[in-house]
């Protein structure tokens, strides 16, 4: 609150002029965040019904959105994974994914628990992804940490693996996941 202050030139004090609270502020700035979501919401909404095969491709690049938006701001995803704003870019973007899941054939409920799984996956990715390529202390990254830790114990199954493991192509980690989410979606259809 103290940064924010001084970067606007005032005192800690006066921005409660404007939010009552740390977490109505935090709630504005997540919603903000979500704003550059829009332009993706909207192209998913102009495609509308495409029937049976498009519905995961229209929920991806949603998917897709929300994560380069939280990437756009250093600790985007810890922002926004600690509000529950219900603004109308947070709920546009709900809203969008929401309609392309019923519109495909989801009943509500699988609609609604969907769009958790997606906005939960997306967010809980960017928020390791933001961690780990955050700047250290000068001590070990949590990939050289994984690996002294792997090496010297028991672990051959996670030595096989280390170079997957400690790689920092999230994309490649976020596409895997998604992918299986959509997969999964795709089995429990009606």
């Amino acid at each position: 609150m103290r940064r924010l202050a001084d970067a606007m030139g005032v005192q800690a004090g006066a921005l409660y002029r404007y939010f009552a609270t740390k977490q109505d502020l935090l709630t504005a700035m997540a919603e903000r965040m979500v704003g550059s979501v829009v332009d993706a919401v909207d192209a998913v909404d102009a495609a509308g019904p495409t029937g049976d095969g498009d519905w995961s491709a229209r929920v991806a690049r949603l998917a897709r959105a929300l994560r380069t938006a939280l990437l756009a701001h250093r600790d985007g995803a810890r922002v926004f994974a600690g509000t529950h704003s219900t603004g109308p870019n947070t709920l546009g973007f709900a809203e969008s994914l929401v309609g392309v899941l019923r519109e495909a054939g989801f009943g509500d409920g699988e609609a609604a628990r969907a769009l958790y799984a997606v906005a939960n996956f997306t967010v809980g990715h960017t928020l390791e992804e933001q961690a780990a390529l955050r700047p250290g202390d000068g001590g070990l990254t949590d990939a050289g940490a994984l690996y002294e830790a792997t090496v010297a114990g028991t672990y051959p199954h996670l030595a096989a693996t280390l170079p997957v493991l400690t790689t920092t192509d999230f994309t490649a980690h976020f596409e895997f996941g998604l992918r299986l989410l959509l997969d999964g979606l795709r089995a429990v259809r009606r």
